[in-house]
């Protein structure tokens, strides 16, 4: 089965070059992105793991954890970070799980459950796995994306979609399309008029539907 938005993840026991860790240890009181690449050692994956190295203050700033995952082993995790780092001129200090028997990659629905990698695999043996997922303290999805294998991943937009869900759940709105910190926001059309004044001050009305304001502060 699927895991969808608001599914709790699994709580699984992964190998990482970091060493044993529990997902929902690992989430604990944080945010959290899982990002998933099918091989060590490819170029794609290898600059996709510089930008999210290069990213780790705003990671820190937004109280969020990150978490590499591919179907190598450990020692080849140590020995990649090497090559990500001279990519990213920064340092990957971020754990990358060790999914070798797929475990992690079958429990969050990126390989069929009969799916194994043969010897002498490579990467099109692990394509589907391209995968990220954002997890919020609950411990619950939140959002998810899926890449092709010749596409490099956006970690801005992964950014700016963090950005969006922490707003909408910390203050009770939605953002549009293509918002940004500090953009207006959509006040939900669960709210009266009147409870919106109280709340959120002066706002727009564009439609009876759509209404936006400015968040204080």
């Amino acid at each position: 089965m699927s895991l969808r938005i608001n599914d709790i993840i699994p709580d699984l026991t992964v190998e990482t070059d970091h060493g044993t860790i529990t997902l929902h240890d690992f989430v604990g009181d944080h945010w959290a992105i899982l990002f998933s690449h099918p091989k060590d050692f490819t170029p794609v994956c290898t600059t996709e793991f510089g930008a999210v190295a290069q990213l780790a203050d705003e990671w820190a700033k937004r109280d969020t954890k990150v978490l590499g995952i591919s179907v190598d082993g450990v020692e080849d995790h140590k020995k990649w970070k090497t090559d990500i780092e001279h990519v990213a001129g920064a340092k990957a200090g971020f754990p990358i799980v060790a999914d070798t028997d797929l475990a992690l990659s079958k429990a969050f629905d990126m390989f069929p459950a009969d799916a194994y990698l043969p010897d002498g695999s490579t990467p099109a043996d692990s394509a589907t796995v391209r995968a990220v997922f954002i997890i919020g303290p609950d411990k619950k999805l939140k959002l998810s994306m899926t890449y092709p294998m010749n596409v490099g991943r956006n970690f801005a937009e992964v950014l700016r979609a963090l950005d969006g869900l922490q707003t909408a759940n910390g203050q009770g709105v939605a953002t549009p399309a293509n918002w940004n910190v500090g953009d207006d926001v959509i006040i939900p059309t669960s709210v009266s008029d009147a409870d919106a004044k109280a709340k959120y001050g002066e706002f727009e009305t564009v439609l009876p539907y759509l209404r936006k304001t400015k968040l204080k502060g």
